[in-house]
């Protein structure tokens, strides 16, 4: 969730909320959603998935939100998340490396000390059933490969029929998608042959932590929860039994930072504006960002963010980051790094003589 950071400067519409009063609206959202999703269960249910759920951020309340959602929906899902946040770490995995036992705590107590290094959540609560959660003390690439190798062959004999990662705290958006975990699990499991979708909200769904380690579940979250399941109902109702997506394609969805149910979607494109980069700067305690974080240190240096105030130009204006500031942004993404034939004509055409014939 690299994007996530820059998104400190925003302010988040449940920071001045009780924590009863955001628990209390948080189970009124959870009705009114399980009434409406029950109301189209039926029409769907034939075309019911096997959906891998992933994500870069641990066990959060946009993760818990989603999986409602979709159970709900009569989907069949299985949460495979890193144990700990792990926000830009992209594509990352660590090859032959033992995953040992827990030597802290996962986020929101998804595990505890002294827990296998892998497996299921081990956290009890009265007022959630984790028995299809599972974490990874790893990357989001291994939360994900676990599930696609271990989880989904074990319930389902086969690969999963949707990978969706996120929904993440914090919006994916132009360059920074190169270092997004969020990102980088479809783009895995797109290139494995399963068609994905990569989720990402605002900072402003991020759930409050308690003096325990324990989150407090966020009401923003079951809205974006909820757009994401129109938008997988709108692919089944095209997919005519086939796969959701074609090969070679996967998603990048971004939600506004205070997304609201009448939320508008609108195509979008990763295009070349980008609204913040990531960049590296000698010293982390001058520079304003971190600051504005929270960030205490001393003279080291760091990656930080540049935010852009040029105003995009007019071939832009479809651009991912300029369209998720109003709406949800829907963006096509290529898998991988393969090109297409234009472009695999124009190497042939300019380096001919280098190749063997």
């Amino acid at each position: 969730m690299p994007a996530g950071v820059g998104h400190s400067l925003y302010v988040r519409s449940t920071k001045n909320m009780k924590t009863n009063q955001i628990q209390r609206r948080f189970n009124k959202l959870v009705l009114s959603l399980v009434l409406a999703s029950s109301l189209a269960t039926a029409s769907i249910s034939a075309s019911a998935l096997n959906i891998l759920l992933s994500n870069d951020d641990g066990l959060t309340s946009n993760i818990k939100a989603l999986y409602m959602a979709l159970k709900t929906a009569g989907h069949d899902v299985i949460v495979s998340a890193p144990c700990q946040g792990q926000s830009g770490m992209g594509g990352a995995v660590k090859f032959l490396k033992p995953i040992k036992p827990l030597t802290a705590a996962c986020l929101n107590n998804a595990g505890f000390p002294g827990d296998p290094g892998v497996g299921p959540v081990t956290k009890k609560t009265k007022a959630f059933d984790y028995q299809d959660f599972f974490y990874v003390n790893g990357t989001p690439i291994m939360a994900t490969a676990y599930g696609l190798d271990i989880l989904a062959p074990a319930r389902w004999g086969a690969a999963p029929d949707l990978v969706v990662s996120g929904p993440n705290q914090g919006q994916n958006v132009g360059s920074i998608v190169i270092s997004s975990g969020t990102v980088a699990n479809v783009q895995y499991a797109a290139s494995r042959g399963v068609p994905a979708i990569a989720f990402s909200a605002g900072l402003s769904t991020e759930g409050e932590a308690d003096k325990s380690g324990n989150h407090i579940d966020n009401p923003l979250s079951l809205i974006v929860a909820d757009h994401a399941l129109m938008l997988l109902n709108e692919l089944l109702k095209k997919a005519d039994k086939g796969p959701i997506l074609p090969a070679g394609l996967a998603l990048n969805v971004n939600f506004p930072e205070m997304v609201t149910p009448s939320s508008e979607w609108s195509f979008s494109r990763i295009g070349s504006y980008n609204f913040y980069e990531s960049v590296f700067t000698e010293n982390l305690s001058s520079d304003p960002v971190a600051r504005n974080s929270g960030l205490k240190t001393k003279g080291f240096p760091g990656i930080s963010l540049n935010f852009n105030s040029a105003k995009p130009n007019p071939e832009q204006l479809e651009d991912e980051a300029i369209v998720y500031k109003t709406k949800i942004a829907v963006s096509a993404m290529q898998v991988a790094y393969d090109h297409g034939p234009a472009e695999q004509s124009w190497l042939r055409l300019h380096l001919g003589n280098l190749f063997a014939e």
